[in-house]
């Protein structure tokens, strides 16, 4: 395994999850001075940009993904980092919501290079280790998720503008990196011509769906990551309500998870696949996560809720064993396509449980409520975990994927 290159693969990734943390604790502050408007109509505003954002990430992972199927990763990703600092700047010097905007469909574009990150992982990995390896992805992306709102917040210390600033610095100098590191993985043997028809979400999942077996996997990686998004969906409005927990705990809280998911990913992960194997290790996994729900869902104690959170976080080894099962079904001229259909359902789940999750959160919590229950969304992801579970037991039992 070429080292350099995966450090500039995982550090593509971090810095794809630190983009969305680092740019949080500024954005009500920044939508204000370029709005001219109050707090309430820089809330409305910041969820637009979210979800422009999101919304480019599930049009334009497939894209990416069958790019890189047919001109390699190495232009995909270096091409994706240039134009990701240009963003940056473009938000930095933004001066009208319009710049904002376009700003976040660059940056939603850009950052749909998960999948090709995925991809090239795929290459390099034998296949008893991809498991592992889609795990390092993972833990990659754990560690921006804690670091970005940390840095983020130190550096709105110097303004609203500041955290982009560094951001595209960042995202300059890991260009320079890779550009020196990275080798090319995609062979003229597994060169696939590029499609249009399979280059939208629609189109690859169609193709991606007729290799037997993979539709049932991929119904359980969609019910897997609605109930998984529950966590940063509603976490900072449960733990207010039901302990009182302030903004800096609330924080530390989200720092023990994503510090624990990276453990388990990068270091425990490769235990569990080699014990149990990855069928095994998503099966067991998915019951050991709806029993981990169900206990933060009806948990009285914050305490106790903050002893769970690391033990919540062995649940993640669900998400790059699935995956490895999931590239073993597909040819190596489609690792990009595969993991570009993943990203989008991933996309689909950071639309959707936002959503579902706050919704239900408020139901439960309002004011006259016939039942007060600030952890009934995780009861909901709960149950999501369940439909995961059992149509994965199914797809054991059919292997093929053909109806039973």
């Amino acid at each position: 395994m070429p080292s350099k290159a995966v450090t500039f693969v995982l550090i593509t990734v971090m810095l794809d999850a630190m983009g969305i943390g680092l740019i949080l604790p500024v954005m009500p502050d920044l939508i204000q001075e370029v709005r001219g408007a109050g707090i309430g109509s820089a809330a409305l505003w910041g969820g637009i940009l979210s979800a422009v954002f999101a919304a480019m990430q599930f049009l334009f992972a497939p894209t990416l993904g069958n790019l890189s199927d047919r001109f390699g990763r190495r232009p995909v990703l270096l091409i994706s980092l240039a134009v990701m600092a240009f963003d940056y700047v473009l938000m930095a010097v933004a001066g009208t919501m319009t710049l904002l905007i376009i700003g976040r469909i660059l940056g939603g574009i850009t950052a749909a290079t998960h999948s090709t990150a995925a991809a090239f992982m795929a290459d390099i990995s034998p296949r008893e280790k991809k498991a592992q390896n889609f795990g390092l992805i993972s833990a990659a992306f754990g560690a921006g998720f804690v670091l970005g709102p940390v840095i983020g917040g130190l550096l709105a210390q110097l303004g609203p503008r500041a955290p982009f600033w560094a951001a595209a610095a960042l995202t300059a100098a890991n260009f320079l990196f890779g550009y020196f590191v990275l080798p090319e993985t995609v062979t003229d043997k597994t060169r696939r011509p590029f499609e249009w028809a399979r280059a939208n979400p629609v189109g690859a999942f169609d193709y991606i769906s007729r290799l037997p077996g993979l539709t049932p996997l991929m119904g359980v990686y969609f019910f897997y990551q609605i109930s998984n998004m529950v966590y940063p969906a509603v976490w900072a409005y449960y733990t207010a309500a039901n302990f009182d927990w302030s903004p800096g705990m609330i924080a530390a809280s989200l720092a023990v998870y994503g510090i624990s998911t990276a453990l388990v990913q990068a270091v425990l992960i490769r235990r569990i696949i080699n014990r149990f194997g990855e069928l095994k290790t998503v099966y067991f996994g998915l019951l050991y996560n709806a029993f981990a729900l169900t206990l933060i869902g009806l948990v009285t104690n914050g305490w106790l809720l903050l002893a769970l959170t690391p033990l919540a976080a062995v649940g993640g080894v669900v998400a790059p064993a699935l995956q490895a099962v999931m590239s073993g079904k597909a040819d190596d001229n489609q690792q990009g396509e595969l993991q570009g259909v993943l990203a989008s359902i991933n996309s689909i789940g950071m639309i959707v449980a936002p959503l579902v999750m706050t919704q239900i959160f408020w139901f439960f919590t309002r004011k006259g409520a016939w039942l007060f229950l600030p952890g009934a969304p995780f009861l909901l992801a709960m149950l999501l975990m369940v439909v995961s579970w059992m149509i994965y037991s199914s797809s054991l039992r059919n292997p093929t994927g053909a109806a039973t």
